[in-house]
């Protein structure tokens, strides 16, 4: 780090401890203008031999915990730099080195399962029906959907799945590391919209080298620094899919289609269904050209949607398509021969059923009289 970036972080430091609490709000306001505070932190963070690095995450932690919403988002944006800092050194062996990243995650997995008043948090989601229209799709465009007895009875309800509730956590171990990772980046997820172009460029990075260290596309990336294999867990994988998805309509369509397609190589590697399944539909659903997403203003997921006029077959025999066809037989009538229409298969079958219409209607007087 350059001695100027050095004094940004020092005086970032020193000025948050002596910030009186009432200036909090337009502290926090003012604080995501900094673009030099930021890429200093980045350095910071990608130094673990740094002197800086400990009450970097330790002001990052105090961030979260105050409250103030620009401050919680402040320290979110950090969130995917920090898990790869803390899993590249767990795979060189180095816990001296992520003991203060270790802490600064668990402090904000520990707040995060937890409410205003201390008690667990259950987090639900609702599964959208497909014979409900949504902002991905129109029932009319899937085609016809039998009502059979099955789907009558569930007619209406919804499925909910429910996550929650996590338990708190003292020290990340083996078995619940991914664990505590994934719900830290489905909480990074969930503030998606919030976060700058430098964040999602940080987590495209970050799911592309996690995926392929240790692997032989590895060497195709050129990327250095650690060698040996990170193992990941398919929930994560998931999770890191959602903020891919996420930055290839938001600006960042060439780092976003790489770690797409290097999430699909590890997945094809571990085999593991549940992110195949997600990354395979969403570059199924990618435009062929490059988006020309602005990376300012409003951010969202670009979807089409399909028209809802209703649409009739055009081989349906209906009491509109007998009298349409009647009309045409008496206005070809009156014409001459030479100029009459061509008579096609579904006018015969018309004036077959009017025939049959005549004939049992002239049969039911005759019985009649009888």
């Amino acid at each position: 780090m350059f001695t100027s970036e050095i004094g940004v972080v020092e005086e970032w430091l020193s000025e948050f401890k002596t910030l009186p609490e009432t200036s909090l709000p337009n502290y926090a306001t003012n604080l995501k203008d900094k673009s030099s505070l930021v890429s200093s932190l980045y350095k910071v963070i990608q130094e673990p031999q740094s002197e800086l690095l400990e009450p970097v995450c330790h002001q990052l932690f105090e961030f979260y915990r105050s409250g103030e919403e620009q401050l919680l988002r402040f320290t979110l944006q950090f969130l995917p730099e920090l898990m790869w800092c803390y899993l590249a050194l767990s795979a060189s062996r180095d816990v001296h080195s992520s003991g203060c990243i270790e802490a600064l995650l668990l402090g904000v997995y520990n707040l995060e399962i937890v409410d205003k008043h201390g008690h667990s948090k259950v987090l639900s989601f609702t599964i959208p029906s497909l014979s409900k229209p949504s902002v991905y799709h129109e029932p009319s465009s899937i085609g016809s959907m039998a009502l059979t007895e099955s789907a009558l009875s569930q007619h209406g309800l919804s499925k909910v799945v429910y996550s929650g509730p996590h338990p708190q956590r003292e020290m990340l171990t083996a078995q619940n590391r991914f664990e505590v990772l994934t719900f830290l980046l489905l909480c990074y997820n969930a503030a998606l919209t919030y976060m700058p172009s430098v964040s999602l460029q940080s987590l495209c990075q970050i799911c592309s080298r996690i995926c392929v260290c240790g692997y032989p596309r590895q060497h195709v990336r050129k990327y250095r620094g650690v060698s040996s294999r990170i193992p990941i867990s398919s929930g994560f994988m998931v999770q890191m899919l959602t903020g891919v998805y996420f930055a290839i309509y938001n600006g960042e369509w060439d780092l976003a289609q790489k770690a797409l397609d290097d999430i699909i190589y590890r997945a094809q590697l571990e085999l593991y269904p549940e992110p195949l399944l997600v990354a395979n539909a969403i570059k199924a659903s990618l435009p062929h050209g490059a988006m020309k997403s602005s990376k300012e203003g409003t951010r969202c997921i670009q979807v089409e949607i399909t028209p809802t006029s209703s649409r009739i077959s055009r081989n349906a025999v209906t009491s509109m398509s007998i009298r349409g066809h009647r009309w045409k037989r008496h206005g070809g009538s009156k014409g001459s021969r030479q100029s009459r229409p061509s008579i096609d298969s579904d006018t015969i079958t018309c004036w077959n059923l009017q025939s049959r219409f005549k004939y049992d209607h002239n049969v039911q007087k005759s019985v009649s009289k009888i």
